[in-house]
């Protein structure tokens, strides 16, 4: 008798353990085969630089949360870091792996070759030829600027307004024409001065170069530096601590809002929405099994890709941005086509709208 009722546990037993495990293998395997992995490499001045970088990764975390995504990021904080992150996030079996910047372009059509059954997007970067695999997500930085061209146009008391630039490449010479075109049409008589970082990153530079400008007669700096724009509003904040009459524009995300110890200075920001397309092109996959390698996708105003941020009425009187609206509406429309390079931009005229 003893005999029979421990046969007859150790079947029980056994038995129960196949079931388990056979329950356990079938939930793993649902789950991982609807579940994607994402992965995200940073540009200089990582996940935390209140601009471009932390604006594709908020796009992608969202993502991932509403559609069940496997998400990584990892930070690059110079050129030689990107195609090593690249492998990395590849190594981790991602579905979809984003490179943040133009600076990473060359890396990352290298790994789109190296691995044509991978899904890859890049920020920033359009290519000459395509690659099949990529997905290239670019905005009109031009058109967004003009908007705050014509903002510190019309708010200059000195009629001379600057532009920190991270480095001096066709990319941020975008938003410098933008910038140029619209303070340009709205006050004929204003002179846009212009310098560079040479560096995304370096806020000691960026202190440099704002302290030149300012000093050289500019009251309104716009940056389009990364993480080394955040000088400008250092400098900024400091001579309006001395009862100068200095402003500075901000970039890429509502700077007012995500650096509130510089929301007195910050009189506008130029947003991008990068958290856009980082969100939809993840959404596409996860949801929609769809990805647009091949192509090229356009963010303007029209889009909501970029725009004026929502703090503005702090400091910009609501008859500037009634007006700012109007040349909005006339370039969603077509009325107007901002110049997208500095040449094109000294020449650039248009109808002044009332």
């Amino acid at each position: 008798m003893k005999r029979k009722t421990i046969a007859i546990l150790t079947t029980v037993v056994l038995l129960a353990g196949l079931f388990a495990g056979c329950s356990s293998s079938s939930s793993s395997t649902t789950k991982d085969s609807n579940k994607i992995k994402v992965g995200l490499s940073t540009d200089e001045g990582g996940l935390n630089d209140k601009s471009f970088n932390q604006g594709a990764d908020e796009g992608i975390k969202k993502a991932a949360k509403e559609f069940n995504v496997d998400y990584k990021a990892i930070e690059a904080k110079k050129k030689d870091d990107y195609k090593p992150n690249l492998q990395s996030l590849i190594d981790n079996d991602s579905d979809l792996v984003f490179g943040v910047g133009y600076q990473m372009a060359d890396d990352l059509a290298d790994m789109a070759k190296k691995y044509p059954k991978k899904d890859f997007a890049i920020i920033d970067n359009a290519y000459d030829k395509q690659p099949s695999n990529v997905v290239s997500l670019v905005f009109k930085e031009q058109e967004g600027s003009f908007l705050v061209g014509v903002i510190a146009g019309k708010m200059t008391k000195t009629n001379k307004i600057g532009f920190v630039g991270g480095k001096d490449q066709p990319l941020i010479n975008k938003f410098l024409a933008g910038y140029i075109a619209g303070a340009k049409t709205v006050n004929p008589n204003i002179t846009v001065e212009k310098n560079f970082t040479n560096d995304f990153a370096d806020t000691t530079k960026g202190k440099e170069v704002a302290t030149s400008l300012y000093n050289g007669g500019c009251d309104i700096v716009y940056h389009a530096a990364g993480g080394a724009g955040i000088g400008v509003f250092d400098v900024a904040q400091s001579l309006k601590s001395q009862g100068k009459d200095v402003w500075a524009i901000g970039v890429d995300k509502d700077q007012a809002v995500g650096l509130p110890k510089y929301a007195d200075v910050i009189l506008t920001s130029m947003v991008k929405r990068v958290d856009i397309a980082t969100y939809d092109t993840v959404k596409a996959l996860a949801k929609d099994k769809k990805f647009n390698g091949g192509k090229i996708e356009n963010f303007g105003l029209k889009e909501n890709g970029v725009g004026v941020a929502p703090s503005s009425n702090k400091h910009v009187p609501s008859e500037i941005l009634s007006l700012v609206d109007k040349y909005k509406q006339a370039i969603i429309d077509g009325k107007i086509v901002v110049p997208d390079t500095v040449d094109k931009a000294q020449t650039f005229k248009t109808d002044q709208i009332k």
